[in-house]
């Protein structure tokens, strides 16, 4: 039975032809659309990531000073530096013509790089068209160091006695950055980190250093507890620093003798087994209102009294 009224419409299109196809489709979704290229090429590039292949010129995972404050003042320091990575068409100030000369000064190469380039070089931080790369850290090897700081001292070749610092679960760069730089100041022969659980000289650290980690070496361990008795048996005395230890730091007698001080982290403090392998455990008097002191101000106030009482017995 056919339906009521006209077969055709006033165009003289059959009923059927003037049901429609649905609805629009998507233009990422439409062959011939500009915006269906694009999403397959994203699609393509994502697949690479997961593969682990990458067509990326640098690498994401590099270290980076970034921002214009930061990259001058990390120049200035005198941080080795691989590259300093500029954007096209940086609006230059000051801070940029500084850090050009210096960069130019001090041999490190200049590459130009798009924003793009930059966001994703340093995993998208605040650049302002400003990224100073860092090469990897060459450690130390920590039982060796110390072994020859001792040796050194024995044959006359150094007139101070050994001196180190050794950091049990140390995990923020500013304070190793910081320990580093009292070690400088206050001439350490080195900074001992372990492999785990521990922070490594990153661009953070490098940055609070001011530089200090050209002239202090920092070593690692693969394993703290184990090093300190090697450095116990070259003769070195090793000490931790804790609020509950059973000496305190004012006129430490053993200070002018060859010294490891052992200090860590806020809060937890020293971990059993290192604790237990110290020769000493030694408190800084605080007021009782103060339960714990930054790490790298114990270490500062730590070293301030060594020297101290070194320079005393000197005269």
């Amino acid at each position: 039975m056919s339906k009521k009224g006209p077969t055709k419409g006033s165009g003289g299109k059959g009923r059927r032809s003037l049901e429609g196809k649905g609805p629009t489709p998507k233009a990422e979704d439409r062959p011939y659309h500009k915006a269906y290229r694009a999403k397959q090429l994203s699609e393509r590039s994502a697949a690479k990531r997961s593969t682990g292949k990458r067509t990326d010129r640098i690498k994401v995972n590099a270290e980076f000073v970034t921002g214009r404050n930061s990259v001058v003042e990390a120049l200035r320091a005198g941080i080795p530096a691989k590259a300093l990575h500029v954007a096209i068409r940086i609006d230059v100030d000051d801070r940029v013509r500084e850090s050009l000369k210096l960069a130019a000064a001090q041999g490190i190469p200049l590459m130009e790089a798009s924003k793009q380039e930059l966001d994703r070089m340093t995993d998208d931080a605040i650049h302002q068209g400003l990224a100073l790369q860092i090469p990897p850290y060459e450690y130390k090897d920590a039982v060796q160091l110390a072994t020859k700081a001792v040796k050194d001292y024995d044959r006359g070749y150094t007139t101070s006695q050994p001196l180190f610092l050794a950091l049990d679960g140390i995990t923020d760069p500013r304070n190793l950055g910081a320990i580093v730089r009292s070690a400088s100041a206050f001439g350490a022969d080195g900074v001992i980190i372990p492999e785990r659980r521990s922070v490594g000289m990153t661009a953070s650290a490098w940055k609070t250093s001011a530089g200090a980690a050209v002239r202090v070496p920092v070593a690692k361990c693969t394993n703290l507890t184990s090093a300190l008795k090697e450095i116990k048996a070259a003769g070195i005395f090793v000490i931790g620093l804790d609020a509950g230890g059973d000496m305190e730091l004012p006129n430490f007698e053993l200070a002018t003798g060859p010294l490891c001080i052992v200090v860590g982290s806020e809060g937890k403090g020293l971990s059993r087994l290192v604790r237990e392998n110290c020769d000493a455990i030694v408190s800084i008097p605080i007021d009782s209102a103060m339960e714990s002191l930054n790490a790298s101000m114990a270490v500062g106030i730590s070293l301030y009294e060594v020297s101290r009482l070194r320079n005393q017995s000197a005269k």
